[in-house]
């Protein structure tokens, strides 16, 4: 630590700097380019007001017409597209938070506003329309298996075929894992062999307990994460050295933090608004055209982890395999800590069935899955072999939402 501590004395861009300390910019002290750069560089946000103020002033005229394909499939890209620009804009500004906060807060900073998306999106989804009981299930189990098969596939492949090999802070990845596979087995596998309900569900008392314990172990982890043990989840010394020289945050327009806090939440809400209408051409698309309903879950994984999709590969392509750790796993445990017990509260909530655990090809997947990681990172440095081997589950994946 004294060694992070003179490169930082020493100008350098210290990526562990706790929360009360902020790290300048060159564009922070006027070269941010002005009124003018910031309009061109918030266009997203623009699209995406215009967007809100169509759909919602057309009430549900645009999303409901199910007669005519072409404009069900125009509504829905449209949708998709903006919602899409929306998020990966929130890579921006949460990055831009990172290097203001340091690790682990940025990487935070983005888990969670995927994670509001998440909920957001699965819940206007199960509430539109008729009862989709594996709703719910589908997105988390689609978020697992994107996440930790093919986005950590890819960031492996691609840091590895760049760097040969990158190295990691092997207690953070066993704090991770751990938790993440006790709340996935008891979230997602124990409902298919309990016996108080006939089907792969919770019972009252079981779903009550499920959501409570996830709330309580996530917030332990957070404790961990930021206070007691963050060291855990921070780059080697060795990586921050050759961090201090890259040029990549100083081409970011970091202005102050609370412009990068507002404008990201602004985001936010454009995303989960425009998601409330999204939901419903995304349930007649399935209906309309025979497509399997995993597949609806998986387009829901798609746009909630396409931010921490980008800033994960970036990281990695940067070097920074433990910053794509935090966000990849992060976003795993996020999704079962957070997610499954807010699909179980509004199954409480409105007497809706809930099915949640995994079944058929898709639970020896899951195990696997699990397996496959915990030994991917036992050794503190990865290669392109284990990159390979998690792209070859997830094609697994995708093979089993069309032919399961």
């Amino acid at each position: 630590m004294p060694e992070l501590r003179r490169l930082h004395d020493e100008g350098g861009v210290d990526m562990l700097a706790p929360m009360s300390e902020k790290v300048e910019s060159p564009s922070e002290s006027g070269k941010a380019g002005g009124v003018g750069h910031a309009v061109r560089s918030e266009m997203a946000l623009i699209m995406g007001i215009v967007t809100l103020t169509v759909f919602f002033g057309a009430g549900n005229r645009l999303v409901e017409n199910t007669t005519h394909p072409l404009l069900l499939v125009g509504v829905f890209l449209w949708l998709f597209i903006v919602i899409l620009w929306s998020a990966i804009c929130v890579v921006r500004h949460a990055d831009c938070l990172a290097i203001k906060f340091g690790e682990p807060y940025g990487t935070l900073i983005l888990t969670l506003s995927a994670i509001a998306i998440e909920v957001a999106m699965i819940s206007t989804t199960m509430l539109h329309g008729k009862n989709n009981p594996t709703l719910g299930r589908d997105a988390i189990f689609a978020v697992v298996m994107i996440a930790l098969n093919g986005l950590v596939g890819l960031c492996l492949l691609m840091g590895g075929l760049r760097h040969r090999e990158q190295h990691y802070n092997l207690q953070g990845v066993n704090s991770y894992l751990n938790i993440i596979m006790t709340l996935a087995v008891l979230g997602l596998v124990l409902p298919s062999f309990t016996t108080s309900t006939s089907g792969p569900t919770h019972s009252v008392s079981q779903g009550i307990f499920v959501a409570l314990t996830s709330l309580v172990l996530y917030a332990i982890f957070l404790l961990i994460q930021t206070m007691r043990h963050s060291q855990y989840f921070m780059e080697s010394t060795d990586v921050v050295v050759a961090l201090t020289k890259s040029t990549h945050h100083h081409q970011l327009q970091v202005r102050s933090t609370g412009f990068h806090a507002v404008i990201l939440l602004v985001y936010l809400c454009v995303v989960v608004l425009l998601s409330e209408k999204f939901a419903i051409p995304l349930d007649n698309s399935i209906e309309r055209f025979g497509m399997p309903q995993a597949f609806g879950g998986a387009i829901v994984a798609c746009l909630v982890l396409a931010p921490e999709g980008i800033g994960a590969i970036e990281a990695t392509l940067r070097n920074q395999l433990q910053r794509s750790v935090n966000i990849l796993l992060g976003s795993v445990l996020a999704t079962i800590g957070l997610t499954i017990p807010a699909v179980l509260t509004i199954g409480l909530i409105t007497h809706r069935s809930i099915v949640l655990g995994v079944q058929g090809g898709n639970l020896p997947l899951l195990l696997l899955t699990l397996a496959v990681s915990v030994v991917t990172f036992t050794s503190g440095k990865t290669n392109v072999l284990q990159g390979c081997i998690h792209l070859l589950l997830f094609g697994v994946f995708v093979l089993l939402i069309f032919a399961p």
